[in-house]
């Protein structure tokens, strides 16, 4: 049954990123043809392996191809591929609806053990619509692999809010991609400058890439291959430059920027693979990056076939902003999930690519410190990840992990580890550290403010995840890892015990008064050695959780046990000699509270009301 020519609007969107992709997501205007090309060669990828189990598929045209082809008179440029090609439905969900990716549907066809056989990675979304950027009309045909000629489809968009959508004869498998240049884009009408760019941009794909050859200025009926279409991971390193690299780079990553850094090696012996790995800037563009569940990045060849998107298998969740390929001559080349879950040389790969990584990190932290700065900036979270997933190291990605410090004029906030204790006075055996909603909350904490007096550093830790991340962090180099907002101070800090019962006995009166004010609002209220500056703050227990991240954890709907505060107090303060002064018991009463709730509240603590609050504040301000 001929189904009837039919025209559709995007998805909302779609126009959107329309825009975005044509005015500001490529500094370059010429990169649409390494995404074309890119697309065309993941197309011929997944042909390839899905070869492996039904050779029919590529019967009577078994050699996978790109090629570009120009017409001056017509202004047009077509990208053809005779790749797995795509069905009518395909066309709608990887065109008509914005980085969708085409893999994923794939997927869904397969059943069994087929199903199981792959996890491809494919992007036919914000890559494809770059093709406006030079294009005022672009036209895709396609015919999927196996599919009759009559099954053909063609799609057919001014790059505006629809697109055309009709079942053509198409009389070979793949797709093709034909462009109606712009007035002003006859640059991309010319052989040489097409072959500079496949050059530029697409020498290392795996697939030939041929253009007509020229006599006159003109197009030829012969097709000559302009790229090496040899896979660059398998070349010599001395035959690769960097600017290779970096082109392979945002090939293979969809990425607009360009990588940070890389590392490339071969193994041999036992198991013998090649392995090239990538730290990207800044984060991808594809929002889906921030999530754990869904990782891509790490493609896994085997013998030069592509098989799977193996990011899962071959590098742990802390270091998933990692892209990068591995190709190993040993794994069995109908591999699956299970095989690679189980399998010992998946292990040893596995280990060797962490380690491979965390040694790129150790060499741009020594040898290129602004471009690990970027890192930290990008990662540093991401990286915090392995403290509680890596046991094994721990200590490796400690030493790479960056933190704000009270060390310094202003808190600096690039401050290693290895940093503070080479700065340690003689006699310190703790890293002190305070974690609260910010690095700025941190460094203006009340708990270390009697640190800060006598010239002990603090580190600073103001992220979400760093509260998480530090409990499992107990030591570092040797170092016991102390939080200044829990336990007793004095046990470490070296202060003369004497000298402490007596300011403690002193001030027995007051804290006699305030646990009357305040009665079963805190468990306790004591004299401390913390507070300069302050008139209280909030003392935790050694195992208790900071307020700040009881708040978030409530916020995302976990239940957190209920817990009464301990209340330290500077007897110094004027604040505190007042209440201690205060002879009228409601008066008595708004000090006492006042304390306590400026001691939440600089601890991170949501207070209960905060009507109230406000209403004592106002109470006392006003005499």
């Amino acid at each position: 049954m001929t189904i009837q020519p039919e025209t559709r609007a995007f998805e909302a969107e779609v126009s959107q990123v329309l825009h975005l992709v044509t005015h500001a997501l490529y500094s370059h205007k010429d990169i649409f043809l390494r995404e074309l090309i890119s697309n065309a060669s993941d197309a011929c990828d997944k042909l390839r392996f899905a070869a492996l189990s039904d050779a029919a598929l590529t019967a009577g045209d078994a050699e996978l191809r790109i090629e570009i082809e120009y017409d001056k008179d017509a202004r047009t440029l077509t990208i053809r591929d005779n790749g797995i090609g795509m069905s009518r439905d395909e066309v709608v969900d990887n065109i008509g609806t914005i980085a969708r990716s085409g893999t994923r549907r794939f997927l869904e066809s397969l059943s069994g053990d087929a199903r199981k056989d792959t996890q491809l990675i494919g992007q036919f979304g914000v890559g494809f619509y770059s093709a406006f950027i030079v294009a005022g009309q672009v036209t895709l045909t396609t015919r999927k692999a196996g599919a009759d000629a009559a099954d053909g489809v063609r799609w057919q968009s001014g790059g505006s809010g629809e697109y055309t959508l009709e079942q053509v004869e198409v009389p070979a498998r793949g797709t093709s991609v034909t462009l109606q240049l712009k007035p002003g884009e006859d640059e991309f009408l010319d052989g040489w400058k097409l072959r500079e760019l496949v050059k530029r941009y697409s020498d290392h794909v795996a697939f030939p890439i041929r253009l007509r050859a020229e006599s006159d200025g003109k197009p030829t009926g012969e097709f000559e291959t302009v790229n090496h279409a040899v896979a660059l991971w398998t070349r010599p390193k001395a035959d690769i430059s960097d600017d290779d690299y970096r082109a392979f780079y945002k090939s293979l990553s969809h990425d607009f920027n360009d990588a940070l850094a890389w590392t490339h090696n071969r193994v041999e012996g036992s198991q013998s693979y090649t392995s090239l790995l990538y730290l990207p800037e800044k984060p991808p563009f594809d929002a889906v990056f921030s999530g754990r569940d869904e990782r891509k990045g790490l493609k896994l060849y085997i013998r030069r076939v592509f098989i799977m998107d193996a990011s899962e298998q071959l590098l742990p969740a802390y270091l998933r902003f990692v892209r990068g390929v591995i190709d190993s001559d040993d794994l069995p080349l109908n591999v699956s999930r299970e095989i690679l879950q189980e399998n010992r040389l998946v292990a040893q790969i596995r280990s060797a690519c962490v380690k491979r990584t965390l040694d790129l990190l150790d060499r741009l932290a020594k040898d290129e410190p602004e471009k690990f700065a970027q890192f930290t900036s990008a990662f540093g979270n991401v990286l915090k990840e392995g403290i509680a997933e890596d046991g094994a190291n721990r200590e490796r990605i400690a030493r790479l992990l960056r933190f704000a410090s009270t060390h310094g004029e202003d808190a600096s906030r690039n401050v290693a580890l290895d940093d503070y204790i080479a700065r340690m006075p003689a006699g310190q055996e703790v890293i002190w550290y305070i974690t609260a909603d910010s690095w700025l909350a941190a460094r203006n904490s009340p708990q270390i403010e009697s640190l800060k007096a006598r010239g002990v550093e603090v580190l600073l830790l103001g992220e979400r995840i760093d509260e998480w991340m530090i409990g499992y962090l107990h030591e570092y180099a040797g170092k016991q890892l102390r939080n200044a907002a829990k336990g007793e101070l004095d046990a470490a800090d070296g202060s003369d015990a004497q000298a402490r019962e007596q300011a403690a006995a002193a001030a027995q009166p007051v804290l006699d008064k305030l646990r009357q004010s305040l009665g079963d609002a805190v468990d306790k209220v004591q004299v401390g050695q913390r507070l300069t500056q302050s008139p209280a703050c909030i003392v935790l227990g050694e195992y208790d959780m900071a307020p700040h991240m009881q708040r978030l954890l409530r916020e995302a709907g976990h239940d957190v046990p209920a817990s009464k505060p301990v209340l330290e107090i500077n007897p110094q303060h004027a604040l505190v000699q007042r209440f201690a002064a205060e002879t009228d018991p409601a008066r008595s009463a708004d000090l006492a509270h006042l304390l306590l709730e400026e001691a939440q509240l600089a601890a991170g603590e949501q207070l209960a009301d905060t009507s109230a609050f406000i209403a004592r504040v106002n109470k006392l301000l006003a005499g």
